[in-house]
């Protein structure tokens, strides 16, 4: 399994072990895409347009995904 597709996969598991957490307040996580290091998600339900969302991102999602995953410098909502 090549490097990137290894990395893809452990942040999709870690997204899974989040995504209790996220749901408990209406919202959910989803998966877009990975490049160069940046994991980009999509919030959905009650997260889409919350004023908590940066704080989420900045301070849950990246921080374990930066601990769990090699490689993830960073994540950003996907365009």
């Amino acid at each position: 399994m090549e490097e990137k597709d290894a990395n893809i996969e452990l942040i999709k598991i870690t997204l899974d072990k989040i995504r209790p957490f996220i749901n408990r307040d209406g919202g959910d996580v989803e998966f877009i895409r990975f490049e160069d290091g940046i994991v980009y998600v999509k919030m959905i339900g009650a997260c889409e347009g919350c004023a908590l969302i940066d704080s989420t991102l900045s301070e849950g999602i990246k921080i374990i995904l930066m601990e769990e995953v090699p490689g993830v410098i960073d994540v950003r909502l996907a365009e």
